[in-house]
């Protein structure tokens, strides 16, 4: 990515997860993604954004733990995600646990995941880019009145970008640029829009989620069926 003329290099956590043994949906320990962001970040010269998931912890002073160990890692961004994980529980967090009270102090006195965040950054002296990313549209938490209700929430407890995965259409990226107060992220996939439209719309950045990772295990799965079973190499093209 770096080579092809990437600015910067975002980590997938599901593609990191994949590599690693492991399934995504906060299942891959935090100490071994993070060792992998380390790799990561000082193979290439491009700022490195590592995807912390929700954090790798249970509560914001955990989520400031991480934060400086991303920070050591090499890493100048992350992305933190509203998601939960938990077995029956509601598909997003509550705003509150994410952004309550944006509080400038000690991170581990921090309430609210986003601002421990920012405030362990803050105390490492590091302008850390957190990009907080909302499951609304993703995992059906909500539409547009919801999302931008999170936003403002987040953006207040020191989120410098809005990820929102799952908004493609382009009357609805519209609506979230206009009502953001931030940059706005969204994720491409086959029968997305092109990259072109949702920047003319105003996007800041634009992210290809898992889908490489995605693409390299495919290839993996069409070349190992020819190799066994037709003996030809066609797959392998292009290597």
């Amino acid at each position: 990515m770096a080579e092809a003329g990437a600015a910067a290099v975002a980590t997938t956590s599901a593609g990191l997860a994949w590599s690693l043994g492991a399934a995504d949906g906060a299942r891959l320990d935090g100490d071994h993604a993070i060792e992998a962001v380390a790799r990561i970040a000082a193979a290439i010269r491009v700022p490195v954004s590592a995807d912390t998931e929700a954090g790798h912890a249970m509560d914001p002073a955990g989520v400031a733990d991480t934060v400086r160990v991303v920070l050591a890692a090499g890493a100048v961004g992350i992305n933190i995600e509203d998601a939960s994980h938990e077995e029956g529980g509601e598909p997003a967090r509550p705003v509150a646990g994410q952004a309550s009270e944006a509080k400038w102090g000690p991170p581990d006195e921090v309430r609210g995941r986003i601002a421990a965040a920012r405030a362990a950054a803050e105390e490492a002296g590091v302008p850390l880019f957190v990009n907080a990313r909302t499951d609304t549209f993703l995992r059906g938490a909500g539409g547009v009145g919801a999302t931008l209700e999170r936003a403002a929430a987040f953006r207040a407890a020191g989120a410098d970008g809005i990820f929102v995965p799952g908004a493609v259409d382009p009357g609805t990226v519209k609506e979230l640029v206009a009502g953001i107060d931030g940059r706005v992220n969204v994720m491409v996939f086959p029968g997305a829009p092109s990259v072109a439209e949702p920047a003319a719309l105003g996007v800041a950045r634009i992210s290809a989620g898992c889908g490489l990772a995605r693409a390299a295990h495919a290839l993996v799965r069409r070349a190992a069926p020819e190799l066994l079973e037709a003996g030809t190499y066609g797959a392998l093209a292009d290597g």
